[in-house]
């Protein structure tokens, strides 16, 4: 569990703590919480949605997208870049157009890249995150690349994370981008909310 009286850690143990805790949810567990995270998505009113394959740990699996797309919503996957930097973009038609990426085999789209500047167009952006907290800090893995997609998204920007993994106060950085809201499996909160004491 992710208790509270954490504000001290640095970005290195929350993340060990974030992960510890995904890696002990069973696989009935992470199959409920991601059926929860579908409905939820769903509800998500937008023409233009970029989200991302969840892979490993990460809330959510396939059928988060494939609620999406039966929504009416266009959904764009990312391509993540040789060298880091921003993301490029693909629209996503079903798990029949996904592929092993060059990174670690995260699945990404087949079709014809869109270009960096796709986001741009995004009404909404379902972002991965760690956790994030109710300023609208987001914790990623760290390696930037959302950071430097980001910026040029005038959409709604949406942590997805599960609902222990909203948290009070996370250590953020000035390139941080504030996440305006978290999608999680118990539903879609606003940020930033208010912090309960």
């Amino acid at each position: 569990m992710l208790a509270p009286g954490n504000e001290h850690l640095s970005k290195t143990e929350w993340r060990a703590r974030v992960l510890q805790a995904r890696a002990a949810l069973s696989p009935s567990e992470h199959a409920a919480e991601a059926a929860a995270l579908a409905e939820v998505a769903a509800t998500v009113a937008a023409s233009t949605v970029c989200a991302y394959v969840p892979f490993d740990t990460e809330p959510g699996t396939v059928s988060l997208l494939n609620a999406l797309v039966k929504a009416g919503s266009r959904v764009l996957l990312p391509v993540i870049p040789d060298v880091v930097g921003p993301l490029d973009w693909a629209v996503y038609a079903d798990e029949s157009t996904l592929v092993p990426g060059r990174l670690r085999g995260i699945l990404e789209p087949s079709g014809p890249r869109l270009g960096i500047d796709a986001v741009s167009r995004a009404d909404v952006v379902l972002v991965p995150a760690l956790a994030v907290d109710r300023r609208g800090v987001r914790l990623g893995r760290g390696a930037g690349h959302y950071d430097r997609s980001l910026g040029s998204a005038g959409a709604d920007l949406l942590a997805v994370v599960r609902a222990e993994e909203l948290v009070d106060s996370l250590p953020g950085e000035a390139h941080d981008v504030p996440m305006t809201g978290a999608l999680t499996p118990a539903g879609l909160v606003r940020l930033p909310a208010p912090t309960v004491m």
